[in-house]
């Protein structure tokens, strides 16, 4: 089991090419269920999701975004949001938490997937929060575009030995 978890770290690649199947009902929920199981500071979970196959948003999304144009052929984006009314301080580890873990399961899923950075950069945080109507205390972390990979990446690992320090720097 822990050489399974590993391996589908290790493939967990940055997808941006779908076909044009859509993502089951259940592939979303299992997606979500692995999201909202991350860790979050004094387990407050400041996180909420917007689901998205709805065409003409999708589109809209990859217009607005500067580096979403898969957007305009994913069937499925899911927003992190953060509710700063719930935690001002840890949402942004918090919703990265779950972000990771909803990549992992859509690795797992046999889905291909890629995160879209929005926050801190306040012109993709107010575009965003504009064409998905968000409430003013919920702000997007990113965009994670998902679908059924039309192209493949070898997994791989990103380990540098001269990134790690043993007892001091």
């Amino acid at each position: 089991m822990a050489k399974k978890a590993i391996e589908t770290i290790l493939a967990r690649r940055s997808i941006r090419k779908y076909t044009a199947e859509p993502v089951s009902r259940n592939d979303v929920k299992a997606m979500l269920e692995a999201a909202m199981a991350a860790p979050s500071a004094s387990n407050l979970k400041p996180w909420h999701f917007v689901v998205i196959t709805d065409r003409q948003v999708l589109n809209e999304l990859a217009r607005v975004h500067p580096h979403g144009k898969m957007l305009s052929e994913a069937p499925l984006c899911i927003t992190v949001c953060g509710d700063t009314d719930i935690s001002a301080s840890f949402w942004v580890q918090d919703c990265s938490a779950a972000s990771e873990n909803l990549l992992l399961a859509a690795t797992a899923l046999g889905l291909g997937a890629v995160w879209l950075g929005v926050y801190p950069r306040q012109d993709r945080v107010n575009s965003i929060r504009e064409v998905l109507k968000l409430p003013e205390s919920i702000i997007p972390l990113n965009l994670i575009s998902i679908g059924h990979p039309a192209e493949k990446k070898e997994p791989r690992t990103q380990y540098d030995e001269q990134r790690v320090h043993r007892q001091h720097w």
